[in-house]
């Protein structure tokens, strides 16, 4: 069994506290650090549970130990400011082992799930449930909700080696852009030969009368054809250029977006719509940016640099050496503000990245806003934001502003010495005014690329910002992914879950130890308060999250082993909160079933009771429903939202809270359609309005997390129990109102 980078640090602890403790012999491990009676006093904590023993140690001496085998169940519950384990006894008493402040939380979640999956299924659960790193054991910084990337100590050779591996497909592009720079270079270096050539032997001629119009043409000829050739590759060039970094940033655009689609909810959950839009448009933007313009000009001052300083140094090594005496000051210079400029550019991003998000969130509810006339706040909450940006962005650039005259500067100390040793070689007599040009436009040539590596900095740490942000999406681990080995099942609509619990996080179960056989074609009711676990019960049998103990089977197979486009191919749903797409109302139907012909769409339209309402529009089926259905009532919406799930012809549908914005007339309409189906598929029906639900097969009633009763409305009404009790708390209602 091999330990996760979690995990390893605790072992190696635990194997100091217990030298006999093997690696297969680990349950859980966790530390706490709070005195278990005083709220003064910290404390070293550590526990081991191997597979016979608990065993809790303070200060690095044992003290308690308890057997697995007398303990019914241990506890995780949160506290004020602080968070608690204990365990249960099989004779009822408890027992507080563990205290810790809320940094703990996860890990002490986690490890208590570890020990109870050990004690109810026999198996180590400890690699299972390692809880997930909060800081980076590098730097100590911590990582982002959801992410295992740190920002301040990602290598960044590791990611321009990825980097190019997204464009190796389109290498010849960049491969052949370089060769026609080759081209260009031997041009450029070419050009101030013919320069010399023109000011030493026609220019400044002593005895012009020697001098033949014929050859002079032929220089000036040979000027034009180096300007129009340098013109000519440079165009090719960029052709190249731009073709592979479009290629480039297509093909990481469609990763990036193909990754956050595969992201189980959670992970997408913990990240801002503006954040992951920031991600698949205006990071792989500014990556093509440097792609097509900064890369590729890094290559060509390269070649250009060496090219021209290899001249120079055949020429005389002592002229060279001085010209390209400031790069190490330059080098310098870049190093003493790298990290600096590199958090401020990432701290911009997040400004960036707030700024979208915050505008998301004012234009999709722009209702809300302008119903309760708040534009003027959002005006100002989005200025606040607008605003942070505005002033990272200004300490950017006025750090710069400081940086770029100093490194300016310190070039400027070669050409003074080029100067100073071409005009002393002149007074001398060894040098002529031609090599002085040519050697002028060598040094000109030489720090064009200098200058351009002075300001390259800025540019390659904010496209490093984007580069990290995009990879660490790509790295992000999918919570829901589909076996190597799983099925295309073909689904008759049994369902079966086995002593399954889950949690949205480590803390809490919202759901705990649920057993339920549902046969195909039955038609199940969820029923219980708000809170209770009804909508994660769905979302567990969508797979749109994973059971953290026990088993859900469809058909009999393990939902684990299902591919996910062949279980939800077969899965209709109408959820509580009804999402249409911006386009017309036959799309919004179809979308289920692209290629259904209309009169499909017609048919389940009239059995949703949604026909009778779109033939009166002007444009019927046709007509543009608006961004999230904005011109359609909220009971219109969820009549096309139902219309939708029917023509999937589903296997299994799902319904949560799927007439809730229905009238009575129509409400029973579409429960009429409804049960003349339910024969045909197996039917999941969440309702608070419990008369809706009068005709399904079985009721569960869900209570904390738990099934509380199962039967027919008959038998829970006989059973005067939770379901009599709500039944009769909304008669009440009904008769008040």
């Amino acid at each position: 069994m091999t330990l996760t980078e979690t995990n390893k640090r605790l072992y190696e602890r635990a194997r100091a506290l217990c030298p006999t403790l093997t690696e297969d012999d680990v349950v859980a491990l966790w530390e706490y650090n709070l005195d278990l009676e005083t709220n003064d006093n910290t404390r070293d904590g550590f526990v081991i549970v191997d597979g016979h023993t608990c065993t809790v140690y303070e200060e690095g001496k044992e003290t308690h130990a308890v057997s697995l085998s007398d303990v019914q169940e241990f506890r995780f519950f949160a506290g004020v400011g602080c968070v608690f384990v204990e365990y249960t006894r099989k004779n009822g008493e408890s027992r507080l082992i563990s205290r810790a402040d809320c940094h703990h939380k996860n890990k002490l979640a986690s490890a208590v799930k570890a020990v109870n999956g050990f004690m109810r299924y026999d198996e180590h659960a400890f690699h299972k449930h390692a809880p997930q790193e909060l800081v980076c054991p590098r730097c100590g910084r911590a990582y982002r909700a959801g992410s295992q990337t740190c920002l301040s100590c990602f290598s960044k050779r590791k990611m321009i080696k990825r980097l190019w591996g997204v464009a190796s497909p389109y290498k010849w592009y960049i491969f052949a852009s370089i060769l026609v720079f080759v081209l260009t270079s031997a041009v450029s270096l070419i050009a101030p030969q013919i320069s010399q050539n023109l000011t030493d032997n026609y220019i400044l001629n002593e005895n012009p009368e020697s001098v033949l119009l014929t050859g002079f043409l032929l220089v000036l000829g040979q000027i034009l054809l180096m300007q129009l050739l340098q013109r000519a590759f440079s165009s090719i060039q960029k052709y190249f250029l731009l073709i592979a970094g479009n290629k480039v940033v297509h093909n990481l655009r469609n990763i990036v977006f193909e990754k956050i689609q595969r992201l189980s909810i959670s992970r997408i959950s913990k990240r801002t719509a503006g954040e992951l839009m920031n991600r698949v448009s205006s990071d792989t933007g500014r990556i093509r940016m440097f792609v097509v313009n900064e890369m590729a000009r890094l290559l060509e001052q390269v070649m250009l640099f060496i090219a021209v300083g290899t001249v120079l140094f055949l020429y005389d090594y002592r002229l060279a050496l001085l010209i390209i005496l400031p790069m190490p000051l330059i080098f310098v210079a870049f190093s003493l503000f790298r990290r600096m400029m590199g958090q401020l550019f990432r701290r911009s991003w997040e400004r960036s990245s707030q700024s979208n998000t915050v505008l998301h969130d004012i234009f999709s509810g722009i209702r809300v806003v302008k119903s309760y006339g708040m534009e003027h706040r959002e005006a100002k909450r989005f200025e606040s934001f607008a605003a942070a940006e505005k002033d990272t962005q200004l300490k950017i650039e006025t750090k710069w502003a400081y940086i770029n005259p100093i490194l300016h500067f310190l070039m400027g100390f070669g050409e003074f010495f080029l100067l100073f040793y071409a005009g002393n070689a002149i007074l001398g007599g060894t040098m002529t005014l031609g090599e002085m040009a040519k050697f002028s436009t060598y040094s000109t040539m030489i720090y064009a690329p200098l200058q351009f590596l002075a300001g390259f900095p800025r540019q390659f740490m904010m496209a490093m910002t984007s580069v990290t942000k995009v990879f660490e999406i790509i790295d992000e681990p999918e919570d829901i992914a589909d076996a190597k080995d799983a099925v295309d099942l073909k689904v008759e609509g049994s369902i079966e879950l086995e002593n399954v619990s889950f949690g949205y996080d480590e803390a809490v179960d919202v759901l705990r130890h649920i057993n339920l056989q549902i046969k195909p074609g039955e038609f199940i009711g969820l029923v219980g308060k708000s809170g209770t676990g009804k909508s994660t019960l769905i979302n567990l049998i969508m797979r749109m999250y994973d059971v953290d103990e026990g088993t859900l089977k469809i058909d009999g197979v393990d939902i684990r082993n299902i591919s996910q486009q062949s279980l939800r191919s077969q899965i209709g749903v109408v959820l509580q909160e009804t999402f249409l797409f911006n386009g017309s109302i036959f799309q919004n139907i179809a979308y289920a079933k692209p290629d259904a012909s209309r009169e499909d769409v017609i048919r389940a339209a009239k059995i949703a009771g949604a026909h009778s309402f779109i033939v009166k529009l002007t444009d019927g089926y046709d007509t543009w429903v608006g961004e999230k259905g904005c011109t359609l009532s909220g009971g219109e919406k969820q009549r096309i939202a139902i219309a939708r799930a029917l023509l999937h012809n589903p296997k299994i549908l799902i319904l949560d809270e799927a007439t809730a914005s229905l009238d009575t007339e129509t409400e029973k309409q579409i429960q009429d359609s409804l049960a003349a189906l339910s024969h045909e598929r197996t039917t999941i029906a969440i309702a608070h309005r419990l008369s809706t639900l009068r005709n399904a097969t079985r009721l569960v009633v869900l209570d904390r997390g738990k099934i509380a009763e199962i039967g027919t409305h008959e038998e829970l009404i006989e059973k005067q129990g939770i379901y009599y009790n709500l039944v009769m708390a909304q008669r009440e209602m009904s008769k008040m109102a």
